[in-house]
C-alpha cells in the first residue's frame, strides 16, 4: 500500500456521543454493564477493518447521572474482556497519571500486551474531571500544572519498568533448568519529585515493546506532552481551521524534538449524525436536541470551566465571551474551554443552542447529512492536513456506527482512501508505527 490511508478509531461512550442518545429509540436497550454490548461494538468495528476501539473514562460521577446514562465498566478490564472476542483490532483504555501508580498500571498494561498480543493502548489522561479528588482522598481540584508535572514523570517511570526486560530475557530452557537470563533483566532505581520505584517490572517486555502512548490535551502543556510522547492523538476541535493549526503546530513540536512527523498519528474526533437525506438528517440531530435536559448542559458547561456557575445566565440570552471566565486560567479542561469561548466569538450562539452544539460530543466536531456529505468531509480534512483519521464517535449507538459502516465507508474505500483488509495483526502495525527500542538494551534481531 503505497498511498496515504484514514486512520479510523471507534470512540465508546454509553450508548452514543449524544447526551440523549440513551433516550432514543435507535440506542442499545442492553445495560452500560453488558459486555456483550462492548463485544458487539467491537467485533463490528473488527469486521469494518478499523484500527481500534477506545474507551474513555470518568474517576467521578455528577448528578447528571439522573437525566444521562452513566455508570458503565472500566476501561482497563473492558479491554481485557474484548482480548479474547477479537483477533486484530486494537483496544485504547484510559488511565489516569494523576490518581494511578506507575507500578501498578505499567504492570496492567504490559500484561493486556501479552493477553492480546500486541493490540494494547494506553490513553494518557491527567484527569480534570472535578470530583475525582475526593474519591482518592485529595479534596483539592489539582491544577493544570501540577497535573502535567506529575504525567512528565509518570511516562519517565513506565518507560524504564516496560524496558526493565529485555526481549530475550526469557529462555524457558527445561533442560539447562534457566528460565531467564539475570543480565537481561534490570532494576530502574528511579528517583524523582513524585516518585521513587526500585523495579524491574514483574512482567516481561511485551510484543510492542509497550502500550502505543495515545493521548488528548490540547492546552500548551498538552501539546508540549503531546508533541514529545504521543503516537496518536485524540484530539477536540469545532472547526477545520482550527483542526489545521493545531495538527500543523503538533507536527512541527514533534519534529523540533526530532521526532518523524509519521512517528504520530492525528485523529479528530467527528460525530456524524447520518440520514439519506440532508433533512432527514438534521431532523434526527434535532430530535435528540429536543431529549436533552438543560440542567445536564450547564453542568458540563460548568466543569469545562472549573465549576463556574452559568445558571444565571438566559437560555435564550446571545452569549458573549465576557459570560466566560478566562480560559487560560481554567484548571480543569483548558483546551474544551478555549474552544468553546471562541465558538461564541464567532458564532454568536444563546446559550441554548451552545449546550445543544455540546450535548452531541463534548466539544468535538459534530455533522449532520448524507453518506457523501459525511465522507466528503472527511476526505476534505484528510487531505487538506487537518488529520490523519478520525475517532469515530457516533451520536446513536448501535444504529448509528451500523450506518457508518454500511453507507460511509464504501464510499471511503471506493475513494481510495481507507483499507479493504488490515495489514498486521499490532495496534502498532494499524496506526503504521515502529516498536520503540529499549532504552537499556540492544534490539533483537527481528523485533525492529
Amino acid at each position: 500500500m503505497t498511498n496515504r490511508q484514514l486512520h479510523l478509531n471507534l470512540f465508546v461512550h454509553g450508548r452514543g456521543h449524544h447526551e440523549a442518545a440513551w433516550r432514543h429509540d435507535g440506542a442499545t436497550h442492553r445495560s452500560l454493564t453488558d459486555i456483550a454490548y462492548y463485544t458487539d461494538l467491537a467485533r463490528k468495528a473488527e469486521a469494518a477493518r478499523f484500527d481500534a476501539i477506545f474507551f474513555a473514562d470518568a474517576l467521578g460521577i455528577g448528578d447528571e447521572v439522573v437525566h444521562v446514562a452513566k455508570g458503565g465498566l472500566e476501561p482497563i478490564t473492558i479491554i481485557a474482556a474484548l482480548a479474547g472476542a477479537t483477533e486484530r483490532l486494537g483496544l485504547i483504555a484510559t488511565a489516569s497519571t494523576t490518581y494511578s501508580e506507575p507500578y501498578n498500571l505499567a504492570r496492567q498494561f504490559a500484561s493486556l500486551d501479552h493477553i492480546t498480543n500486541g493490540r494494547v493502548g494506553w490513553n494518557i489522561v491527567t484527569s480534570w474531571v472535578s470530583g475525582a479528588g475526593p474519591n482518592f482522598g485529595d479534596d483539592r481540584q489539582i491544577e493544570h500544572a501540577e497535573r502535567y508535572e506529575r504525567a512528565w514523570e509518570f511516562i519517565d517511570v513506565v518507560g524504564k519498568l516496560w524496558d526493565s526486560w529485555d526481549d530475550g530475557a526469557v529462555l524457558d530452557d527445561r533442560a539447562a533448568g534457566v528460565y531467564a537470563r539475570q543480565d537481561a533483566i534490570r532494576r530502574i532505581d528511579h528517583v524523582g519529585p513524585r516518585f521513587r520505584v526500585r523495579g524491574p517490572l514483574n512482567v516481561p517486555r511485551s510484543p510492542q515493546g509497550r502500550p502505543v502512548y495515545v493521548q488528548a490535551g490540547s492546552s500548551v502543556s498538552g501539546r508540549q506532552f503531546a508533541a514529545a510522547h504521543a503516537e496518536a492523538i485524540f484530539t477536540a476541535h469545532l472547526d477545520k481551521t482550527a483542526a489545521k493549526g493545531f495538527y500543523a503546530d503538533i507536527k512541527t513540536q514533534a519534529a523540533a524534538l526530532g521526532r518523524a512527523p509519521d512517528s504520530l498519528v492525528i485523529l479528530p474526533g467527528i460525530s456524524p449524525t447520518i440520514a439519506a437525506t440532508e433533512a432527514e438528517a438534521h431532523r434526527l440531530a434535532d430530535e435528540l436536541n429536543a431529549l436533552t435536559h438543560p440542567a445536564v448542559g450547564l453542568d458540563r458547561l460548568a466543569d469545562r470551566f472549573g465549576g463556574h456557575d452559568f445558571s444565571h445566565l438566559p437560555l435564550d440570552g446571545v452569549l458573549s465571551v465576557e459570560d466566560f471566565p478566562d480560559p487560560r486560567k481554567v484548571q480543569a479542561a483548558q483546551s474544551r474551554a478555549i474552544a468553546i469561548t471562541d465558538l461564541v466569538a464567532r458564532e454568536k450562539l444563546t446559550l441554548r443552542e451552545l449546550l445543544h452544539r455540546l450535548s452531541g460530543a463534548r466539544g468535538h466536531f459534530a455533522i449532520s447529512g448524507t453518506p457523501e456529505q459525511i465522507a466528503d468531509t472527511i476526505e476534505d480534512w484528510f487531505k487538506s492536513g487537518a488529520a490523519d483519521g478520525f475517532n469515530v464517535m457516533p451520536p446513536i449507538l448501535p444504529s448509528q456506527f451500523d450506518i457508518f459502516v454500511s453507507e460511509v465507508l464504501p464510499i471511503l474505500r471506493r475513494r481510495g482512501l481507507f483499507r479493504d483488509d488490515y495489514e498486521g495483526r499490532m495496534l502498532r502495525d494499524h496506526f503504521g508505527l515502529s516498536r520503540p527500542h529499549s532504552q537499556y538494551f540492544e534490539p533483537q534481531t527481528g523485533l525492529e
